[in-house]
Order: C-alpha cells, then sequence, then structure tokens
C-alpha cells in the first residue's frame, strides 16, 4: 500500500505521528462518525489556539477517511470528485483575471465544458472568482490568487465531478486549458 502523501504534512503541521491520530480516532470511534462528525472532533483536539486548525481539521480527516478506505484521493465527502491545477504567472491578480475571462469567452474548449447560462465573477483583496456550471452538473471555479511579490496564481478547480474517470479527464482538459492560456498571456521579453 502506498503511503498517503497528506500524512507527512499532518504530521509537521499538528505535532502528532500518524499512530497518534490513529488512536485518536479509534477513542472517538471514528469509523462510525460521518465526515462532518470527525472534522468537527479534530477540531476541537487542535484546541483554540491552532493556527489554521479548521483547514488542519479537514487535512487529517480527509487522511484518515483515505486511510480506512472511506474515499479515494480526489473524492470529496458526498462521493463525487475534485481536480485542480494551478501555476503561477508573472501578472497581478487583477490583469490575470481580466486576461482569464476574455481568453474563456473566446477559448473552444472551455465554452465546450460550460452548461451556459449563470457565470458569476467576484472577488476580494484575497482571490478573484470566476464561476460558473459544467454540462456533467459539476461546477468550474478558477480563480486568480495574489503571491507575495505582486504576481499572482491562476487556479481552475472542477467540483463535484461524478467519476474518477471523469475527474482524471477534467484534470487533463484544464491542465491543456491552463497551459493554453499560460502560453497567450506570457509577456514577450
Amino acid at each position: 500500500m502506498a503511503t498517503n502523501p497528506r500524512i507527512g504534512p499532518v504530521e509537521r503541521a499538528t505535532g502528532r505521528t500518524w499512530d497518534e491520530w490513529l488512536q485518536f480516532m479509534d477513542g472517538i470511534g471514528a469509523a462510525d462518525l460521518d465526515h462532518g462528525q470527525i472534522a468537527l472532533r479534530v477540531h476541537e483536539e487542535l484546541g483554540d489556539s491552532f493556527e489554521q486548525r479548521g483547514w488542519w481539521a479537514q487535512s487529517v480527516t480527509v487522511a484518515y477517511e483515505q486511510h480506512i478506505g472511506r474515499r479515494i484521493p480526489g473524492q470529496r465527502s458526498d462521493g463525487t470528485f475534485q481536480c485542480s491545477v494551478s501555476r503561477a504567472t508573472s501578472l497581478g491578480m487583477t490583469e490575470l483575471m481580466e486576461r482569464w475571462r476574455a481568453f474563456a469567452d473566446g477559448d473552444a474548449a472551455v465554452q465546450e465544458v460550460l452548461a451556459g447560462g449563470d457565470l458569476k465573477v467576484s472577488g476580494t483583496d484575497r482571490r478573484l472568482t470566476w464561476r460558473t456550471r459544467a454540462v456533467d452538473g459539476s461546477s468550474i471555479v478558477v480563480t486568480s490568487e495574489p503571491k507575495g511579490n505582486g504576481t499572482a496564481s491562476l487556479v481552475a478547480t472542477q467540483i463535484g465531478v461524478p467519476t474518477l474517470e471523469a475527474n482524471d479527464e477534467a484534470r487533463g482538459r484544464w491542465t491543456a486549458i491552463v497551459e493554453r492560456f499560460l502560453s497567450d498571456v506570457r509577456p514577450a521579453r
């Protein structure tokens, strides 16, 4: 059995070994709890002073669910799948989203996957988000997220993909789309 890549970061961040987390899970009867119940108990266990405890509670819970075979990598607690493709760019957050919107409007591969209709763009100082529905009923979320040096990363995520096979296809499709987009936006040197 391959080692779950989530375990090392969980151990480093929480200061507990995986065996200690498994003992905790046994102690709370986690195998009989749903995802939300486990995450809540882990959240409480991490305590108020633990930085990013919500995120780490989810990470511990997902690693445990994968450990016991309740879900496989990429699978969400509702049984659907999610994939993301992320690339750093030399553009600022606003310019990156503006260029993504123009690209997406004219790109046949992007348009082919969209269900049409309800496209929303929103933003904060932490990220700009472009979201819509795919033809298979899943959600597509593309974000422009700032980096510390004034540049931004583009993150394309498809959420709620119905099968592992469809998720693998979606990851390949979004990798190709993002790479094609970046080849268009890289400034000349």
